[in-house]
């Protein structure tokens, strides 16, 4: 029989067909369980940090912490995201990706619920816990996308992005109303969000013992020469930044706005309202930035837009801070799209973007650490947070700086040894 219709002939019989239709619908559907999982992850990945900052007041008055300690509390997540996200490359290689992402959602859930205990040291521990899981997961994600989602890059960074804002959103504005609903204190509140982290470990758990075997072989190849490479810094300095503003607005707007006279909740709806914001320019901003021939005008313009917000929730008149609230979420969602979108588009390959991942937001959120950490020094120092206006102004010109370097159309000089 000729070769050539042996292809046609498989393709008329009707249960070749209906294999193939199959095949194509358990494809078609194992995709979109997995779309879904990320989806799921990534809103766990930020509730750690905006539940504490509108119940942070009761905290402190509960346990009697300084204002030093509840600096360093609010801090310490971003930390971990730095000390342990360049760990993170060498855990998905070691366990694979979808091993490593179980664990760490596992630590997600238990450090959160541990929040609950009332008690300042196991708060935390518990902090720490949840952080170190949020640092790997971080990092292991964008090489994810870059694996598994590369034809449909920009989508599934825009629903990422999404799903990290929609996560931050809802703590920063349900956490106050769920509290008063159930009737909880301030413990009770925080251990909350362990119930949607739970829910995605159980939803993820399948998935990653069935594909543990397709990851160990994807990712062990070495890097080389991406931590020499100019491009890789700036990119990795513009992750650090924005992530700085952005931790600071997570961490402090609440208390800010609490100060300028706002009310609990109001000020919890407001940084609600602007993380909020964040999803829409987070689905758009993916897409485009791809169609961009470069990426410096988005950057330079969404980083200055974002400290120009941020004085004005500080300063401006109240009447307006809903508007601000908005204006700071766009811009605020453009920088943490782009931080995320450019380690995609500077990376030639999964393995290289895993790493850059892994410098991006290793070193980038040890440079963010210093943001909140500093708001919350300058309050204790100064007895108000308008000192913290000139730290805010500082960084945008560092974020600018770093702006018009990372959005350059350019791939990093690194090389992947087989």
């Amino acid at each position: 029989m000729n070769a050539r219709l042996v292809p046609a002939l498989i393709k008329k019989h009707p249960l070749a067909t209906s294999d193939l239709a199959s095949a194509e619908s358990t494809t078609r559907s194992n995709g979109l369980l997995l779309g879904l999982s990320v989806i799921l992850i990534a809103f766990n990945l930020r509730p750690v940090f905006s539940s504490l900052s509108v119940v942070l007041p009761e905290v402190v008055a509960a346990t009697g912490m300084s204002p030093a300690a509840a600096s360093a509390l609010t801090t310490l997540p971003v930390i971990c995201l730095g000390l342990f996200a360049i760990v993170a490359p060498w855990l998905g290689r070691r366990m694979g990706l979808e091993k490593t992402l179980l664990a760490c959602m596992g630590l997600i859930t238990v450090g959160t619920v541990l929040r609950g205990t009332g008690s300042v040291p196991t708060l935390f521990v518990a902090t720490a816990l949840a952080g170190i899981g949020i640092a790997i997961s971080n990092v292991l994600m964008s090489g994810l996308v870059k694996r598994d989602f590369e034809r449909r890059a920009a989508l599934m960074m825009g629903g990422y992005t999404m799903a990290v804002c929609g996560g931050a959103a809802g703590a920063a504005g349900l956490t106050v109303p769920l509290q008063h609903a159930f009737g909880l204190d301030w413990t009770g509140a925080l251990a909350l969000w362990a119930v949607p982290a739970l829910f995605a470990t159980l939803l993820w758990a399948p998935q990653a013992l069935k594909r543990r075997h397709q990851a160990r072989g994807e990712s062990n190849h070495a890097v080389r020469g991406l931590w020499s490479d100019p491009l890789a810094w700036q990119v990795t300095l513009f992750m650090g930044l924005q992530s700085s503003l952005a931790y600071s607005v997570m961490s402090w707007l609440a208390p800010i706005l609490r100060e300028r006279g706002l009310p609990q909740a109001t000020a919890g709806f407001v940084v609600s309202v602007s993380v909020m914001t964040q999803v829409v320019t987070c689905l758009i901003v993916p897409g485009l930035a791809l169609r961009q021939r470069n990426q410096v005008a988005l950057a330079v313009g969404s980083s200055v837009l974002t400290v120009v917000a941020m004085l004005a929730c500080m300063f401006a008149p109240s009447a307006g801070i809903w508007t601000y609230a908005v204006v700071l979420g766009i811009a605020q969602g453009s920088t943490f799209a782009l931080g995320l979108t450019l380690i995609v588009l500077r990376s030639p390959n999964a393995d290289i973007a895993s790493r850059l991942s892994g410098m991006a937001q290793g070193v980038g959120y040890l440079i963010a650490a210093c943001g909140p950490l500093l708001v919350g020094l300058l309050r204790a120092w100064t007895g108000s947070f308008r000192a913290s206006a000139w730290l805010f102004a500082s960084i945008g010109v560092a974020l600018v700086l770093a702006a018009m370097g990372a959005g350059r159309a350019k791939l990093v000089n690194a090389t992947r040894v087989d």
